[in-house]
């Protein structure tokens, strides 16, 4: 249990931080104050602001609205900021013989075994854990995520300090390299954790928005000018781009992102790795890393185009129209990957995110479609929601 620095709270007080600017939760007799992870709760800010200044601990143990994963509980933790003394607390005080071992909370050793006795339980739930996320230790289970202990208990990266001069001169091997990635974690210390720490850092770091700031314009000239060029066909050939993006969405995040298995144990092939995709997975929740930068979008989409005039070559527009499709399936992507993250949506696309939210924190080998499920379903990788292990 923490010292008696962290305050009591009365049950009063605790209700009164119910909305976006202060929104306290309890658990129990535990009060953690969650105002900075609205914005960056998974399932929306507005599941969190609805039980603003209640008790939450009935809905985190209920598997069938919403798994919470470890990573769920470490937040949780940082968050904690006093106890509040419950009717059975107050209970357990008043019939002890020393009701100042009972409270102030949080409660003495002599206090702690009294309030057992009468059936009071503190402690968070038991935390759910998938095994393939790398949450699987009963030691992980009760560890603080907090940044510096993150870094003493792991020793993994340093989130105080530019993540990719460690990754460059580490000596991870692969197996931790992917077992430490693949175990998201949440960074507290500003918009992102810092990258290069150098000029480099602002090229590492995209707005959603920018996208289709950048893309759309060039995309709508080109196709315009496609379609306007060959006729009917033109909507063919924009439509064929179109579908073909969702297979390579879908051969890139499988076989280019998560190429894991076949990664060379190299300090410079695991950090190539960490900057494409191990950094999204590493912090999710990065609302500067979601979407890609356009200097890497330029290096990746290059071949592609080259590509298209290489099939297409007996007709520059057919070219040209064909790549725009792709490219504004593309936009749609990257867009769809941001709101997946860090919006509440329509009851039509929710279940997309859920699948897309189960490949981070349930299953990172399967799941790998993000604006639809259909390529897994034909190759097999469609990601079946099962149920965490539960701690002992």
């Amino acid at each position: 249990m923490p010292g008696k620095t962290l305050p009591t709270i009365t049950r009063a007080e605790v209700e009164q931080h119910n909305s976006r600017k202060s929104c306290y939760v309890t658990i129990g007799e535990r009060v953690f104050d969650v105002t900075d992870f609205i914005d960056d709760h998974p399932g929306g800010g507005e599941l969190i602001l609805e039980f603003a200044g209640k008790d939450v601990k009935q809905i985190l143990e209920d598997e069938d609205s919403h798994f919470h994963t470890e990573t769920a509980y470490e937040i949780l933790e940082e968050s904690l900021v006093g106890f509040v003394p419950t009717d059975a607390v107050l209970k357990t005080a008043v019939d002890s013989s020393h009701p100042d071992q009972v409270v102030p909370l949080p409660a003495t050793a002599e206090g702690n075994e009294q309030l057992k006795a009468h059936g009071v339980q503190a402690d968070l739930p038991n935390r759910p854990l998938y095994e393939s996320t790398g949450m699987s230790s009963e030691d992980d289970l009760s560890k603080e995520t907090d940044l510096d202990q993150d870094w003493k208990t792991h020793k993994f990266l340093d989130l105080n300090r530019p993540l990719f001069p460690q990754m460059l001169f580490s000596k991870f091997s692969k197996e931790f390299y992917l077992e430490q990635v693949h175990r998201p974690r949440h960074y507290k210390g500003g918009d992102s954790a810092p990258l290069f720490g150098n000029v480099l850092e602002p090229l590492s770091k995209t707005a959603w928005y920018m996208i289709p700031i950048l893309w759309l314009p060039p995309v709508l000239y080109g196709s315009v000018l496609g379609i306007i060029t060959l006729g009917p066909v033109g909507i063919a050939y924009w439509s064929l781009g179109l579908f073909l993006w969702t297979l390579v969405e879908y051969l890139l995040h499988r076989f280019l992102f998560h190429i894991d298995s076949y990664l060379p144990d190299h300090p410079l092939f695991l950090t190539l790795h960490f900057v494409l995709h191990g950094i999204h997975h590493y912090l999710p929740m990065d609302k500067y890393r979601l979407v890609m930068p356009p200097a890497m979008f330029l290096i990746l989409a290059t071949p592609f185009y080259k590509l298209a005039h290489f099939v297409f070559w007996y007709n520059w527009y057919a070219a040209i129209t064909v790549f725009s499709g792709g490219i504004f399936g593309y936009i749609c992507y990257d867009c769809t990957h941001y709101w997946l993250h860090h919006h509440q949506l329509p009851a039509y696309v929710r279940d997309l995110k859920k699948y897309h939210l189960a490949h981070h924190y349930q299953n990172f080998e399967l799941g790998f479609g993000v604006t639809s499920k259909f390529w897994d379903y034909v190759w097999g990788t469609e990601l079946k929601y099962t149920k965490p292990i539960k701690s002992s």
